[in-house]
């Protein structure tokens, strides 16, 4: 299977708080997209691997996502070594998607970052063809996506590109709160975590509309980049 967009994230959860919409908006489209979890979130305060893995799977039919893997580094403890890029270079290798998005560059959480860095160097990488991956015992092509793009989480930062969501917040925020023993639950008797409280919640769709005010629209979802977006004409602009 062929995918338009992979979207990386280094706990599941990642993706639907980063980009959820966004994904929602390119599947209405006709896109295909997938879902590659670095970790099992294992170390998280609330819920466990078990419960993260039937909500990420409950996420992923609610974004209608074409696939979605694991591939089982330690939380809190992967580096972005030799291994963990291998890892990543044959999923993207298996899909070949053209555009990559994935975990802020800078984030309060240090899985972020490092998960950033570990799937951006990853993308370079596959397109090395001296880099050789194998999958179902078959020797992949190289294959570097055309852009990669970087999703925002805990942090404001300034985005270099935004994209109307408007229409699509509804679904991200379903997918989002798929992941029960991680969001505010006045019946759970789990310790809080930052992620937890009502005021996070509640922040899901703030956050989108004010980035959206400041574009015009409803609702908006924003993106870092490591090199200059190009278009073809200014009009793409508009």
């Amino acid at each position: 299977m062929k995918l338009d967009i992979l979207a990386i994230g280094a706990h599941p959860d990642d993706v639907e708080l980063g980009c959820g919409a966004t994904i929602a908006k390119e599947i209405a489209r006709g896109k295909k997209v997938g879902i590659l979890d670095l970790t099992r979130g294992e170390l998280g305060t609330r819920g466990t691997a078990a419960t993260r893995k039937e909500e990420a799977a409950n996420a992923a039919k609610i974004l209608g996502v074409s696939v979605r893997e694991n591939i089982g580094l330690a939380d809190g403890f992967f580096q972005n070594d030799k291994e963990s890029q291998l890892k990543i270079i044959e999923v993207i290798r298996a899909y070949q998607p053209e555009i990559v998005l994935c975990n802020a560059i800078e984030d309060r959480h240090i899985d972020h970052s490092k998960g950033s860095k570990l799937a951006s160097d990853a993308c370079f990488l596959s397109g090395l063809v001296k880099i050789e991956t194998k999958r179902d015992g078959v020797v992949q092509e190289k294959w570097r996506p055309k852009t990669v793009y970087h999703y925002e989480q805990w942090a404001h930062l300034k985005p270099d590109i935004v994209v109307d969501v408007s229409g699509f917040i509804d679904k991200k925020c379903e997918a989002v709160f798929a992941y029960k023993t991680q969001f505010h639950d006045p019946t759970s008797d789990e310790g809080s975590t930052p992620i937890s409280s009502l005021t996070f919640k509640e922040s899901v769709s703030y956050r989108a509309r004010d980035l959206g005010r400041l574009i015009g629209t409803d609702y908006a979802e924003g993106f870092n980049v490591e090199r200059y977006p190009a278009v073809d004409s200014l009009f793409d602009l508009i």
